[in-house]
């Protein structure tokens, strides 16, 4: 067992070529995404939720929300920092995360508002 992992994971096409088990940049991008646009959005708006029942600042919790983002984004940023050989993978990732934290930023406070909670 003293093989890569990657050659262990690589499959031979039909005409004899070897493939990759790599996903196109576009998917990995499209599912971070959408895994943060689910997760930001729907702890976004429990947040207010429980910022509204509890009196605090909708400020606060917003501002927090925008550190959570940046942390959750932080492992990509050192891997893109540290590895220059396959950062492509890493790149991707970074985008759909940034691309979902900012839009559920966006539009969660939006949805928060029409519920009343903010």
């Amino acid at each position: 067992m003293d093989r890569p992992l990657l050659k262990c994971m690589q499959t031979t096409h039909a005409s004899g070529h070897t493939m990759g088990e790599f996903l196109p940049d576009y998917l990995i991008r499209e599912q971070a995404a959408v895994g943060a646009l689910v997760a930001f959005g729907v702890l976004r708006v429990i947040g207010a939720m429980l910022a509204y029942e509890r009196g605090w600042s909708i400020a606060v919790v917003g501002k927090g929300f925008i550190a959570a983002a940046v942390l959750y984004c932080l492992p990509q940023v050192f891997d893109l920092l540290t590895e220059m050989v396959g950062s492509h993978a890493a790149g991707a990732e970074l985008e759909g995360k940034a691309a979902g934290c900012a839009i559920a930023l966006f539009c969660a406070p939006i949805l928060g508002h029409h519920l009343g909670l903010e």
